[in-house]
């Protein structure tokens, strides 16, 4: 998604290009934010009240205030109301408004952002790259979907450097937890698993779709602890997240030992795998299914 092609409305004004944001806003300085991404359809938002209700968790994890919906929403009209966008992405931010240079807060109003821009369809299949940095299950900040993204930066450019167009992570229980922007699936003997949220990873609104879907139509889905290693022995595996959809991962990639300023991190005790060109049988049901409820149900 090309930077001068975004739409950007922030308090209630469209402000593409220029600056838009107080230097000492909390969100710039040190992160107090959160912020939801959505897909857009046809011009149209998917599952825009899940969304919603999600990052009215991620506020009360946060301390901070609850969404005001209407103005969120007079943000999104503002952004679509141009040449609709056929695919692509919309995201909108809330942050703790001016702020010291400080984790304190100051008793500011709220930042809105909301943003919005094309952006290609995911391919049937993808490669990602198993990180040897954890997610924190026991994090203050565990399950909120908050703007301080500066480790899924580095995880994801690691993955990167490898082929992969996403990177997945343990927990530090060492099970199978997330990847940076998406859930995490695997296949066995045909039935799905996933990691529960207790294992640290996102509420995912892609993720509790396919779940429900899924068992809908016939499939049988658990949410069960796996260990890392579990990915050396499924038969298939996929992604979830709001633009991949249902995405089948074709290959596993491992990076090696990082240097920290601790010390090395021990590499991942996993093999690189090749899980097929081609989305697995239980993968590509999982794909159509929420492809086409997702047709018919444009707010689930």
């Amino acid at each position: 998604m090309s930077a001068d092609r975004i739409r950007v409305w922030v308090d209630g004004q469209r402000v593409d290009e220029g600056p838009a944001i107080a230097a000492l806003d909390h969100g710039v300085t040190v992160g107090d934010g959160v912020f939801e991404t959505a897909k857009i359809i046809d011009g149209q938002v998917f599952a825009r009240t899940r969304h919603h209700e999600r990052m009215d968790r991620s506020l009360a994890g946060l301390g901070l205030g609850t969404l005001d919906r209407e103005r969120v929403d007079e943000g999104i009209e503002a952004v679509l109301q141009d040449e609709m966008i056929e695919f692509g992405r919309l995201r909108y931010t809330i942050t703790g408004g001016v702020g010291p240079l400080g984790s304190d807060r100051l008793d500011s109003p709220m930042t809105y952002i909301v943003t919005a821009g094309e952006q290609p369809r995911p391919t049937p299949t993808t490669t990602v790259g198993v990180v040897p940095w954890i997610r924190n299950e026991r994090a203050a900040t565990v399950g909120l979907k908050t703007t301080s993204y500066a480790e899924n930066v580095v995880a994801l450019a690691a993955a990167k450097k490898l082929g992969g167009t996403e990177a997945i992570f343990a927990n530090g229980a060492g099970d199978l937890c997330e990847g940076t922007g998406s859930n995490i699936f695997v296949v066995r003997d045909g039935v799905i698993f996933t990691p529960p949220l207790e294992s640290g990873s996102l509420a995912g609104i892609t993720r509790a779709l396919t779940i429900e879907w899924c068992r809908e139509e016939g499939l049988e889905v658990r949410e069960e602890a796996l260990p890392l290693s579990v990915l050396g022995e499924v038969d298939e595996a996929f992604l979830t997240s709001s633009t991949r959809d249902v995405q089948a991962i074709g290959a596993i990639r491992v990076v090696g030992a990082q240097q920290t300023l601790a010390g090395e991190l021990p590499a991942v005790d996993l093999s690189d795998r090749h899980l097929g060109d081609l989305p697995g049988p239980v993968t590509a049901r999982a794909a159509e299914i929420f492809a086409r409820l997702g047709r018919e149900r444009l707010d689930p």
